[in-house]
């Protein structure tokens, strides 16, 4: 067989698609990250009619470069939840308005081979957005998040996803030292607000883009 890499994620990627298609997410393959900003601008946005948009902490929304085009929206009221030139006390805001938004952006800690999503917060904005709020929810997820059950997802993030965060944001957390979680009690903490997302309801409100290239954390 000619490039069995190639083929191996062809296959996992439509049968997780399959799955989450099962569970009332839409959801879109795409090839490289530049076929998924395409499906995002091209075949997504159109539909929705958004006036205005947010989005949550993840590393694979910028690394599209979704973010920076996005920001620059003139069709849309633009909510910049990544603005590091305002106050805490003006993020802590802006992400609570977030969550009133037409369309909400960001990524997924994991998804699970049987269609459904998982993550983990520090504060709750992301995974409330996710969950309630937004009108519509784009999740954009690189192929190395997906695991074969829930309990794989909930390992996966508290021993690779959590302790490399708290690393890169320089958190004084046990984990950030052990790589692994110590199910700690540290001001630091990131790991406060778990939230499973077993069905969109409505039916189509989240739609998710697979992206066959390893993408965040």
């Amino acid at each position: 067989m000619e490039k069995p890499v190639e083929n191996y994620w062809q296959k996992r990627l439509a049968e997780v698609k399959e799955a989450l298609e099962g569970n009332n997410f839409e959801v879109f393959i795409a090839e490289s990250v530049s076929e998924a900003v395409k499906i995002v601008l091209e075949e997504v946005l159109p539909k929705l009619g958004a006036k205005s948009v947010s989005w949550g902490g993840s590393m694979t929304f910028p690394a599209t470069g979704l973010y920076e085009v996005l920001k620059k929206s003139a069709d849309m009221e633009v909510l910049d939840t990544y603005d590091r030139s305002l106050p805490p006390e003006m993020m802590i805001e802006r992400r609570r308005q977030a969550l009133l938004v037409d369309l909400f952006i960001t990524g997924t800690n994991a998804v699970t081979e049987t269609g459904k999503l998982v993550n983990l917060d520090m504060i709750g904005n992301r995974v409330a957005g996710i969950t309630f709020g937004p009108r519509h929810v784009i999740i954009l997820v690189g192929r190395n998040k997906i695991v074969p059950e829930l309990e794989d997802a909930m390992f996966r993030i508290k021993n690779y996803a959590a302790p490399i965060n708290s690393m890169r944001l320089d958190k004084k957390t046990p984990c950030a030292a052990t790589s692994f979680c110590e199910e700690c009690k540290s001001p630091d903490r990131i790991c406060n607000y778990w939230a499973i997302t077993e069905k969109s309801y409505p039916k189509g409100r989240i739609k998710i883009v697979l992206i066959n290239e390893d993408l965040g954390l």
